[in-house]
């Protein structure tokens, strides 16, 4: 299985969740849109801010919060293979492989109905 190297954070507002982030780690967020910032730590993590009511697919609402645990893998193919995978596994699959504006991706659950995300990265 891929490390992971991305966790995504929903928040109410990216924009304030940015500028908190920006202060706190002191640099700017390297993609910001109404929807989603971003930021690439020194380590290599990314942490992604989206906006709670643009999640695709819609999350339950935690009031401390709720995420994503992401893992990017090279391309769709390798999407589809941890897909069937994880499919034979038998973890639930909340959202089936799909086109999204940042890749191409699909959504399973962990036991405990964490949101497990594996992804490519659209071509830039």
């Amino acid at each position: 299985m891929p490390d992971s190297n991305f966790v995504l954070l929903y928040v109410d507002s990216p924009a304030a969740s940015a500028a908190f982030y920006a202060e706190l780690l002191g640099k700017p967020p390297v993609e910001n849109s109404p929807t989603f910032a971003l930021f690439v730590l020194d380590s290599g993590l990314k942490l992604g801010l989206w906006a709670r009511h643009a999640v695709v697919p819609a999350a339950r609402w935690y009031t401390g919060g709720g995420g994503e645990l992401a893992f990017a893998v090279a391309d769709p193919h390798a999407v589809a293979a941890m897909h069937g995978d994880w499919s034979r596994r038998g973890l639930t699959i909340a959202q089936a492989p799909v086109e999204m504006d940042f890749g191409h991706t699909f959504v399973a659950l962990d036991p405990d109905g964490h949101r497990l995300r594996v992804y490519a990265p659209a071509a830039a």
